[in-house]
């Protein structure tokens, strides 16, 4: 794909992607990658949707409800997948009442993981591995320590999980529509790296594309594509209106270099996925 020589020039020592379509038939394939897709990098703030799709998992096994108590007064498991809790983005500072804003919180996702603790009796690690990573065969992936940014994978771990996002599977479909739906629709708020968004939409784990400008997935995008980035130059998305989805991961921190390239990558990695 010729779009994936444009990593050839970033400021980054390392960059692997991959990028995968889903056919007329609902299949799904790998249809090109760059880079060692094979080795492991940081994810940061990637970790999110993975955390977040096994608290989805741990509600649909009856562990907790979206609707059970968590967090601050008035919260609850879906305002914490979905930075409406009110939390700070770190320490245990509380910055809003519950669905008036959104603020994105670290410390929200290490409580949704305290909370599933607590509920299941099982270590949030090994919950994550058991409903996420071994049944996507995410063999490299590990979770070292926060649910919000603690994860490690290649990117053929987490092509895995995009092929996942594509044609669902883990998730009951009301789940997985909940998931990559507004969640409290109409909240303001700032989009880490791109400023404030008015609205910044976000569902149960995942980032939404919504209307947000500027952002990180370029121009082009449907505004239901959903996903997430982080603060280790990572991200993935899929847009479900083209049925394409990207993983990219790099060994340079998110800044001004990945905020002027990754649009007009994603732009051109989204026209061309699937004319390969």
């Amino acid at each position: 794909m010729e779009a994936l020589k444009q990593v050839a020039s970033w400021p980054a020592p390392r960059v692997a992607a991959a990028v995968l379509v889903r056919g007329a038939d609902g299949s799904v394939r790998r249809v090109a990658d760059v880079g060692d897709v094979t080795a492991r990098f940081r994810l940061a703030s990637v970790s999110k949707p993975l955390s977040g799709y096994a608290a989805l998992l741990a509600v649909e096994e009856g562990a907790f409800a979206l609707e059970d108590r968590a967090g601050p007064e008035g919260s609850t498991i879906r305002h914490l997948l979905a930075h409406a809790s009110g939390l700070a983005f770190s320490g245990d500072g509380v910055l809003g009442r519950p669905g008036t804003r959104r603020i994105y919180s670290n410390t929200g996702f290490e409580e949704l993981g305290r909370t599933l603790e607590a509920a299941t009796g099982i270590e949030f690690a090994g919950y994550l591995h058991e409903a996420v990573f071994a049944p996507l065969g995410m063999t490299s992936s590990v979770l070292t320590s926060s649910p919000a940014y603690g994860v490690t994978a290649t990117v053929d771990d987490l092509a895995a999980f995009v092929a996942e996002l594509l044609a669902p599977r883990l998730l009951a479909p009301e789940t997985f529509a909940a998931a990559t739906s507004v969640a409290f629709p109409g909240l303001d708020g700032v989009l880490p790296g791109f400023g404030m968004q008015r609205p910044n939409d976000w569902g149960l784990g995942f980032e939404l594309r919504g209307h947000k400008t500027p952002h990180w997935t370029g121009t082009t995008f449907s505004p239901a594509t959903f996903g997430h980035f982080g603060q280790a130059g990572t991200f993935l998305w899929v847009d479900p209106a083209v049925g394409v989805g990207c993983v990219c991961l790099t060994d340079r921190d998110f800044g001004p270099w990945a905020a002027a390239v990754w649009p007009p990558f994603c732009d051109a990695v989204r026209a061309q996925a699937h004319a390969d």
